[in-house]
């Protein structure tokens, strides 16, 4: 919202400088981002009267001109622009004066007394350019027939007037209009605000134009009339274009002008349609499918059901709410008008504007709210303008009333708003402010109901009147003070590692931290989770990032291709996030969301080379172990088990699951193939998911002392067949070493794994494999006798052949 000081002064006018009226608007709640003066500083430059120009007698180009300053004798300067004619006042720069400099930071630039092709020029004539003004014709600044000669140009032109620009919060659509802020001026600073007043309208025309509301969920109010016989060729005042400069907005024609006008000064949209282009009467309602209009923008619609129109015989003529069509639009030829002002439902008009891509200052409006009470007034207020300008005969005022909101009452407890304000406040100052808000209230029993005006549409529970009571009360003077509850440090789980020092054992194991949007395509969901039924974004910020994720793997594949896509060769991303899966089971909670599971996830991929190229090590891929023993060292002192499994991310064949303590806490393997050719990767990455719950978790260290006897170390080599998995012969291995004659055993490693190329006849058939292990054996207490040692072996092979039919190999 933009908008001058002088125009605000016309409503109230506060004992305060721009710039502390600019700090009071903040501190309310009405951000000001910007506050410029209209025009840089000048000097020296007046009103001055061109009395007769003649032909320079040595430029074709130059003229040269006679300017009455009201000094005495006339000036003669030089000029070359081509709007210059006798007759017209101009800002002349005299000899001495100052303009402002052409880049920032330069120096002003002075007027001299010069000569030009031969010709003394005392003076200059002066563009809005060279001012710092807007500027549309190119040639010199045509001020208005009244202007005073002689008279400084900042006081003609009122040069020194400040432009605010007002950042707003969506639910403040009371201020979209300098009335609105003015309202809020007058109650900041307890200065009076002056109403509208203007002449009534008479009624010199009978002609009305019958119009059907059939939408009242569309539209509540609708208020119109005919005006004939106006001149629409008649200039806007100078008044008017300055003021709509000066807010942002260009003049067009002069009934736009004055609908703009109308709409920045006091919020209400209105539109004009040329009458003599309808056809029949009016009708609102919602669009047909099918229905197209062609907008003044020049763009053509397709409609459907969901957006209101306003339609004649002829079919849609406008948007309702939004943008007027192009067919019915007025023009320099229009004579007679049916001028329109509507309340619109803020629900049915609420994100159509962006649907149809043509966003409005009416749409901006209409979809946070306008004053449903002022209709009417607003109506005659164009009316009197219209008519004050350009003539005319107005007709009278049909006003339907259809379906106006309901404003319910809001209680406001006296000693809740100071509870949550931290000031005493007294009835007595609650009242004062809601009087110089305007908010009709009733006070009883140290309770206040306040009826929300037909303008503040953010007014709806007690903590909005508390946030009012605040604003007005200042922020300012609420003190600072120091929370009274006690702080005390909570104690933090020794046997519970913080995900900080996760990130740090990953990036220390060459991985970099990635973060990613948790709403992902789902696509993502169907190929990496074999999710169907992802959870779903009501209201997604793109349609490819459309659902909530359940797995983290597409996030780093996404982040793989965008590395590769910039010639990368190495790469090891790991990101620690949420993810989302429908759980009927799930309560809720202060972080829960009823009937939805957030678990934490950790996972990690990794693509190309082991290490870079380097002379001590030779050039290796990264494979499905190099991750399995990054898992390894992030878990331990955990064992972890890893399970031959399928995954849908992951190759069927290269795959496992990851076991903690007999839980199965993530998935460890090779990216399937399929996915390799659609994400257009050369080659798999290996990656890894498991729940940062599991990865947190630690082992308490225990102290136990060393053994004074050596260790005893036996390989065993057995061949089973290919089909048995070695995880299970170890596992089978643990199980043995907790029987009596195994109590020595420490540790059982598989260190070999053998299988025959070909169909063997040897030892080995070609649907067998050799694996062999490392027992290793310790007594804290005495050094182990043989007869101990080949007990303790013997057990375990037995196991292995008695379970697996496992035999010795010789």
């Amino acid at each position: 919202m933009q908008f001058s000081a002088s125009w605000l002064k016309d409503f109230t006018n506060p004992p305060v400088s721009s710039e502390q009226l600019a700090h009071e608007l903040t501190m309310a709640g009405l951000e000001v981002e910007s506050l410029i003066t209209v025009a840089p500083p000048t000097a020296n430059i007046v009103v001055g009267l061109v009395r007769e120009v003649t032909p320079h007698p040595n430029a074709d180009k130059l003229k040269v001109c006679q300017v009455d300053v009201g000094a005495g004798d006339l000036l003669n300067i030089v000029c070359g622009a081509p709007n210059v004619v006798p007759g017209i006042k101009v800002p002349c720069a005299l000899v001495g004066a100052q303009l402002p400099p052409a880049e920032e930071g330069a120096k002003p630039f002075l007027i001299k007394l010069s000569k030009l092709r031969g010709v003394e020029s005392q003076g200059m004539l002066c563009a809005a350019r060279e001012l710092k003004l807007p500027d549309e014709t190119g040639g010199l600044l045509i001020l208005a027939e009244d202007a005073v000669i002689g008279q400084d140009i900042r006081t003609t032109l009122n040069l020194d007037d400040k432009i605010f620009e007002i950042k707003l919060t969506p639910n403040r659509a009371d201020c979209l209009s300098v009335f609105g802020v003015a309202r809020e001026v007058a109650a900041i600073t307890d200065t009076p605000l002056q109403a509208l007043t203007f002449e009534p309208v008479q009624v010199e025309c009978a002609d009305t134009l019958p119009v059907n509301i059939s939408a009242p969920d569309l539209c509540g109010r609708f208020s119109g009339r005919i005006i004939r016989h106006v001149n629409a060729h008649v200039k806007t005042p100078t008044w008017m274009v300055e003021r709509l400069e000066r807010a942002g907005q260009r003049s067009i024609s002069v009934l736009v002008d004055i609908s703009n006008y109308v709409m920045l000064a006091f919020g209400q949209p209105s539109h004009l349609f040329d009458l003599n282009k309808l056809k029949g009467s009016l009708e609102v309602r919602w669009a047909h499918p099918g229905e197209q209009l062609t907008l003044l923008n020049g763009a053509s619609v397709a409609l459907d059901q969901t957006v209101g129109v306003l339609v004649d015989e002829q079919g849609v003529q406008s948007l309702a709410g939004i943008m007027g069509g192009e067919h019915t639009a007025v023009s320099l030829d229009t004579r007679d008008v049916y001028l329109e002002v509507a309340f619109w439902q803020p629900d049915s008009i609420r994100g159509r504007a962006q649907r149809y891509r043509c966003l409005s200052e009416a749409s901006h409006r209409f979809e946070r709210g306008v004053d449903y009470a002022s209709t009417v007034t607003q109506l005659d207020y164009i009316t009197r303008l219209i008519l004050d300008i350009c003539g005319g005969q107005a007709g009278p005022v049909d006003d339907q009333i259809i379906n106006l909101p309901t404003r319910a009452p809001i209680k406001l407890r006296v000693a809740r708003a100071n509870r949550i304000i931290g000031v005493p406040l007294s009835a007595t100052q609650i009242t004062e402010i809601f009087t110089r808000l305007g908010l009709p209230f009733e006070f009883s029993n140290d309770t206040f109901l306040v009826t929300p005006p037909s303008y503040r549409f953010d007014l709806e529970i007690e903590e909005d009147l508390i946030e009012e009571i605040a604003r007005v009360y200042g922020f300012d003077n609420i003190p600072a003070r120091a929370p009274v509850a006690s702080n005390a440090m909570l104690a933090k789980p020794s046997n519970v590692r913080p995900l900080h020092a996760v990130r740090h054992a990953l990036a220390a194991r060459d991985y970099n931290e990635t973060l990613n949007f948790s709403f992902v395509e789902e696509a993502w969901e169907h190929d990496f989770a074999g999710n169907t039924q992802p959870v779903r974004l009501l209201n997604p910020i793109s349609s490819q990032l459309s659902v909530m994720r359940s797995t983290l793997i597409g996030s780093l594949v996404q982040g793989l291709r965008y590395n590769l896509n910039r010639k990368a060769e190495r790469i090891r991303l790991f990101e620690i996030g949420k993810v989302f899966i429908a759980d009927a089971t799930m309560p809720a909670g202060p972080l829960n969301v009823a009937g939805f599971a957030q678990p934490l996830r950790v996972a990690a991929l990794a693509y190309g080379p082991v290490f870079n190229d380097q002379w001590g090590t030779a050039s290796r891929w990264v494979d499905f172990f190099d991750l399995k023993g990054d898992l390894e060292a992030l878990f331990a002192p955990f064992e972890l088990r890893f399970v031959k499994a399928e995954h849908p991310a992951l190759h069927p064949g290269r795959s496992a699951s990851i076991e903690c303590d007999g839980q199965t806490v993530g998935w460890l393997g090779e990216l399937h193939p399929r996915w390799l050719q659609k994400y257009d990767l050369p080659k798999a990455p290996v990656l890894f998911e498991v729940d940062a719950q599991a990865l947190t978790q630690r082992l308490l260290p225990k102290a136990s002392e060393g053994s004074k006897f050596p260790p005893v170390k036996r390989d065993i080599a057995v061949i089973v067949d290919q089909k048995i998995e070695a995880q299970a012969l170890l596992d089978e291995l643990q199980k043995a070493a907790s029987e009596e004659s195994c109590q020595d055993v420490q540790q059982i490693t598989l260190f070999d794994v053998f299988r025959p190329q070909a169909e063997s006849t040897g030892e080995i058939a070609a649907h067998e494999k050799s694996l062999a292990f490392r027992i290793t054996l310790q007594n804290a207490e005495e050094t182990l006798q043989d007869k101990t040692i080949e007990g303790a072996i013997e057990t375990l092979i037995e196991r292995l052949v008695r379970v697996y039919g496992a035999r010795l190999r010789g």
